[in-house]
């Protein structure tokens, strides 16, 4: 639970978001890339990120093990755990958000209500979630950080797609079906969505 002071004030942005948009010439959104572990979401989020950089735009990615090692590191893999790790991310995307920059956040985010919140806190308007759909048996092939095959013999709880749901999102801007598909395919087929929603129109 979280207490609110009476003696907080937020403050009022002297610039505002769209001096800092036509400063950086692009419209700052934040890309919301959802899916199951090992599905493809950082990859693809750093690919978009270079393509990005190259053609002069100015983007920041936050990821969720890079997170959970800083910030959240004091929370654990409950539902309520889950809950309020998004909710602070919705939160930080927000504030870079404010400051014309574009955000691509790459975090599991397993429920629909869990990605109504960051929509929520952000701004629907702002908000694009990317479906990055791997089918489960693909993502425990990669299963790079071993995961799965940790969840499978019963030495971690709570992975989600093993013991723990994901809800497939139901209505996502953009869904990227990776299997049987290069990752230079993927970024570029999410470059694609991307460039004309970041665009400012002379």
């Amino acid at each position: 639970m979280h207490l609110k002071s009476e003696n907080i004030h937020p403050f009022n942005y002297l610039l505002s978001r769209e001096s800092k948009e036509q400063l950086l010439k692009q419209h700052a959104k934040v890309f919301w890339f959802t899916g199951l572990s090992g599905s493809g979401k950082s990859t693809i989020a750093k690919g978009l990120e270079e393509a990005l950089h190259l053609k002069g735009f100015y983007t920041g990615v936050i990821d969720g093990d890079n997170v959970r090692t800083g910030i959240n590191s004091n929370l654990g893999f409950s539902n309520e755990d889950r809950i309020e790790n998004i909710r602070r991310i919705a939160e930080v995307a927000k504030l870079f958000l404010q400051n014309g920059a574009i955000v691509i956040c790459c975090f599991v985010s397993p429920t629909e209500e869990i990605r109504n919140l960051a929509r929520t806190i952000i701004g629907a308007d702002d908000f694009k979630e990317i479906f990055v759909n791997t089918p489960i048996e693909e993502c425990e092939k990669r299963d790079v950080k071993g995961l799965y095959a940790k969840a499978r013999r019963g030495e971690i709880r709570d992975l989600t797609g093993v013991n723990a749901p994901f809800e497939v999102p139901s209505k996502p801007e953009l869904e990227i079906q990776t299997k049987n598909k290069s990752v230079e395919e993927s970024v570029s087929e999410v470059l694609e969505f991307c460039i004309p929603i970041l665009t400012l129109k002379s």
